[in-house]
């Protein structure tokens, strides 16, 4: 039989239901904060580091190396330094000749500007700084090919 006046069959939220859980949570937060926080906080940073670890990956650097490659242009950044890396590579090489040692020079002051192309990128408007970032990345390919066919890969 059904009373008057109250519904047997409340589902979901109610006023009631939320004082009810207020009351609840006042009693027993206090009481389990002092044990869950010490383990949130090691979840967190469990989770940082493995997503640091990730993004590093995904540059193809160092995770100490990670904080130098930041904002939009930071996978440009990191391919840069690959580049730079590989033409002192090529400079130290014993096959190097001296076209090597000009061409080493010239892509050295190329990788210079285009880092300072991506930064400055940063601070543009989307379409801009998407249209500075193909620039970059195509100019990039290029030197990265040349590279390689002068390191005999």
């Amino acid at each position: 039989m059904r009373m008057a006046g109250k519904k047997a069959d409340e589902k979901g939220l109610t006023p009631r239901k939320a004082r009810n859980a207020v009351a609840v949570a006042k009693i027993v937060v206090p009481a389990v904060a002092p044990v869950l926080a010490p383990i949130a906080v090691k979840a967190a940073g469990a989770l940082r580091e493995a997503y640091d670890r990730f993004q590093a990956r995904k540059l193809g650097v160092p995770v100490e190396a990670l904080s130098e490659y930041t904002g939009r242009g930071a996978g440009l950044l990191a391919r840069i330094a690959g580049v730079s890396d590989a033409l002192a590579e090529l400079r130290k090489s014993a096959r190097a000749t001296a076209e090597d040692g000009e061409f080493v020079t010239e892509a050295q002051a190329t990788l210079e500007q285009l880092t300072a192309a991506v930064r400055a990128a940063e601070r543009m408007p989307a379409g801009r700084r998407k249209a500075a970032h193909q620039a970059v990345a195509a100019e990039l390919e290029r030197l990265e090919s040349q590279v390689l066919h002068r390191l005999g890969i």
